[in-house]
């Protein structure tokens, strides 16, 4: 009898501390800003190598991320929610090949914890606890079910890995590093999120 109800408590405090689709929203949404470093893996199936990038990367809530890429090459992109624009040098130069509205809106939702624009693309099931949660998203729209199998996103306070598995079997791994929260942005990166 003891063993059961020793089980049980396990099991009850387990699911007392079980993160909430809220809660995680509200844990992503605190931070005014985010700067760290991050790391790309693309995985093609024709290489058998992976393609990887790394950088630097600044998102500031409600206005957007910089992205700049450092190696094997320097490209720094702008992504808000009116589009993704490059730098040129001088100036921000808006590409619209470069993504369509929805693929924006989903990837500042993946990183800022907007979980809305996510739910109307994709079925979500998350795990896991403040300190250590993870969330699959399983596309339920036509349009993303055929770019994609499933999302992986893992954290704690702040998003850790994302894990892109595409339906034609190439995946893309990024992970964000030495994240720094709230601290003061460069006069660079005021002129080009506000």
């Amino acid at each position: 009898m003891k063993k059961i109800l020793c089980l049980l408590l396990c099991l009850i405090s387990n699911y007392s501390f079980a993160l909430t689709e809220h809660e995680l929203m509200a844990l992503l949404q605190q931070p005014k800003n985010l700067q760290g470093q991050f790391t790309q893996q693309r995985y093609l199936n024709n290489l058998s190598q992976p393609m990887t990038t790394s950088g630097e990367f600044t998102l500031v809530a409600q206005q957007g991320l910089l992205w700049q890429m450092e190696k094997p090459f320097n490209h720094l992109l702008k992504v808000t929610p009116q589009g993704i624009m490059q730098w040129n040098g001088q100036q921000w130069i808006a590409n619209s090949h470069l993504a369509q509205k929805e693929q924006i809106k989903l990837f500042l939702g993946l990183l800022s914890g907007d979980l809305s624009p996510l739910k109307s693309q994709f079925h979500l099931q998350l795990n896991g606890t403040p300190q250590q949660w993870q969330l699959e998203l399983h596309p339920h729209s036509l349009i993303m079910q055929k770019i994609f199998q499933k999302i992986e996103i893992s954290g704690d306070q702040y998003v850790r890995t994302i894990h892109l598995i595409e339906q034609q079997g190439d995946k893309t791994e990024i992970s964000f590093e030495q994240i720094q929260q709230d601290i003061p942005l460069s006069e660079f990166i005021q002129k080009s999120l506000f």
